[in-house]
């Protein structure tokens, strides 16, 4: 296998867990529907709190809240953690 296929296929996760480790760098990346469904949420909830609040205080304050939260489902969710990456594994 070549590193450039090692690279393309995707990471299999654990049962319960939504979010793969990204291979290079910090995060994660969704590999399940429920990944993905959490995902588009997400950004469904920004879209709307930018278009609904009347004021960018309260668009950055609902805004902030909303991600720090999405970010706390994805820490949870991601299997094997968050810690810088660099390919190997």
């Amino acid at each position: 296998m070549t590193p450039r296929d090692r690279v393309r296929r995707p990471r299999p996760v654990r049962p319960g867990y939504w979010f793969a480790p990204k291979r290079f760098g910090y995060g994660a990346t969704p590999v399940t529907p429920a990944g993905w469904i959490a995902t588009v949420a997400y950004v469904a909830a920004i879209a709307l709190i930018a278009w609904g609040l009347p004021t960018d205080t309260a668009r950055m304050i609902v805004g902030g809240c909303v991600t720090l939260g999405f970010l706390a489902l994805v820490a949870v969710k991601t299997d094997g953690g968050w810690r810088w990456r660099w390919g190997g594994e």
